[in-house]
């Protein structure tokens, strides 16, 4: 068991430049997509490496997880062996599996939690409820396929003029449109499949919430009415119910959300050049996450030729 195999455990931190650099210099849009689609493969690549361990770690030891038609000894002697890597990726392994079941267990638990909560309210792509409790959050699903707009009467209250309130729908009218939850999701679960995927979890909060904000700006007709919304909510939201639903007030760096919007809108690229700092950074990160899908694919394959090979008919 060579050093090949352990990469894709590891290769996730040739994403952590791009992480910072995506997020002041591509257009949100851009860097979100970027990010997620890197985090979701690194941490598939690296839960694959991770069952591969069990399997080819613990080959030769007894309640192994090789079923029983490769129990041979003829065939435990092919698979390689590393008693203590293989001991080590069991625990592993299962909290990985258990964290992420975990996180999509509470995402829909609270989604069911908040739509049922609107039954009964008039069909409309928005619900205003009656709440002393400031909150605003995009909620995606549920009879409508849109989802819908939940904005509490405090929250609107602590908005002053009709761009403010225009700014807060547009906001998460945005989040909805763009499926942002989805990308929350997929890199929180990432996260909790390895943790040097953390870097992209913090970004992609941050450029979901960018992303929305440009495009509310481009809606309102006004940057300036977007950034005061978002600085009052700030101050008063309690926030969504769940880290993975988006919505305006969300935590992070919003001093840093508002001073992008009281520059000029930024220009949207598909992909940076190899010749600036974030464009090798992208670069440094996708020839990290192509490596780490070809080693996981060519731990797989030769494990399973072996198997195949060693196997007695």
């Amino acid at each position: 068991m060579g050093v090949f195999f352990f990469l894709p455990l590891v290769l996730p931190l040739t994403a952590w430049p791009v992480a910072r650099l995506a997020e002041q210099r591509l257009h949100p849009r851009t860097a979100t997509v970027l990010l997620s689609v890197t985090a979701g493969v690194l941490a598939v690549c690296s839960t694959v490496c991770l069952a591969l361990l069990v399997v080819v770690g613990t080959a030769q030891l007894p309640g192994n997880p090789l079923p029983d038609g490769w129990s041979d000894p003829e065939v435990r002697a092919a698979v390689p062996f590393d008693e203590i890597a293989g001991k080590a990726s069991i625990p592993a392994l299962v909290a990985v599996l258990a964290a992420c079941s975990r996180t999509l267990w509470a995402h829909r638990r609270v989604r069911r939690r908040a739509l049922r909560a609107l039954e009964g309210l008039r069909d409309s792509s928005v619900a205003v409820l009656p709440d002393e409790v400031p909150y605003a959050y995009a909620l995606p699903g549920g009879p409508r396929r849109t989802g819908r707009i939940v904005v509490s009467t405090a929250m609107l209250s602590c908005l002053e003029g009709h761009r403010e309130r225009r700014a807060l729908f547009a906001h998460e009218r945005a989040h909805l449109v763009g499926k942002h939850h989805r990308y929350l999701l997929v890199v929180r679960l990432a996260a909790r499949a390895n943790p040097f995927l953390r870097p992209l979890r913090t970004a992609v909060t941050y450029t979901t919430e960018r992303w929305a904000d440009e495009d509310a700006a481009e809606a309102v007709g006004s940057r300036r009415a977007v950034a005061r919304a978002i600085g009052k909510a700030a101050l008063v939201s309690r926030g969504a119910p769940a880290v993975t639903l988006a919505h305006l007030a969300a935590a992070g760096p919003v001093p840093r959300r508002v001073a992008a919007l009281l520059e000029p809108a930024p220009t949207v690229r598909r992909w940076p050049s190899v010749f600036t700092a974030v464009g090798l950074a992208a670069w440094t990160a996708a020839a990290g996450t192509t490596v780490s899908a070809l080693s996981s694919a060519s731990s797989a394959v030769t494990l399973f030729l072996v198997l195949k090979a060693a196997t007695p008919l």
